[in-house]
């Protein structure tokens, strides 16, 4: 059974989200504070996180941050209720996976739970070819990438979205193409959550971010990945 760590401090809405969690068929465990969100983290190895950002003890962002540290890969679904654009950008710089902003609908939330779930699922036996451009390889059969022979930690969305790009065989791909590939939907998405997560992939796989090789913009169209 699929396992959800709920860590959230508003008793309500905690109920509220294992109800429903627990009616698609998950297995649902709720904290609520952030000291207890990490040891459960840590030691239960949940399938996928809901954490909110506003939590007594340590807060959703160093929570996000120390697991991220650790190289643990879950995906993580962000609450919050801050309507500024930098506080959702600094969680998906963070590593965080998805965004949900309080008040949210329940149907809402259990298609993006499902979206990341299925898109963070372990690929089949064999399935893709090794691939590499410059220095990086990219092993589809263990979402593992080397850099120099090196291992770099890479969030499941920003592996994805490194597929996504490499799929296309140097073609671009535009914002919106890659919006619906890897996160499932369109709507209501950050226009700026590819471009955060391209960001991120630059400064982990090339030489000098600032002056990419591999990971290019293309102006007014969207991104392609030149080999």
């Amino acid at each position: 059974m699929t396992r959800i760590l709920v860590v959230e401090d508003n008793a309500d809405l905690a109920f509220g989200l294992r109800n429903n969690l627990e009616i698609e068929g998950y297995e649902v465990v709720v904290v609520e504070d952030g000291t207890q969100g990490l040891a459960r983290a840590r030691d239960a190895g949940p399938d996928l996180i809901i954490l909110d950002l506003m939590l007594p003890g340590l807060d959703g962002y160093r929570v996000l941050r120390a697991l991220r540290d650790e190289g643990r890969r879950m995906p993580i679904l962000i609450l919050t209720a801050r309507g500024e654009e930098s506080d959702k950008v600094r969680g998906l710089r963070l590593g965080a996976d998805d965004y949900v902003t309080k008040p949210f609908g329940v149907l809402e939330l259990l298609a993006r739970v499902e979206a990341l779930l299925r898109r963070t699922a372990p690929p089949a036996e064999g399935a893709g070819e090794p691939e590499q451009f410059g220095a990086v390889e990219v092993i589809p059969a263990s979402r593992s990438v080397l850099r120099s022979g090196r291992p770099v930690a890479l969030t499941p969305k920003e592996f994805d979205l490194l597929v996504a790009l490499l799929r296309r065989g140097g073609a671009v791909a535009s914002r919106m193409e890659l919006l619906t590939e890897v996160w499932g939907y369109s709507a209501a998405v950050l226009s700026r959550t590819v471009d955060t997560h391209v960001a991120e992939l630059r400064r982990k796989l090339e030489t000098d971010p600032a002056a990419p090789r591999h990971i290019l913009t293309v102006r007014k169209a969207g991104y392609r990945l030149e080999k």
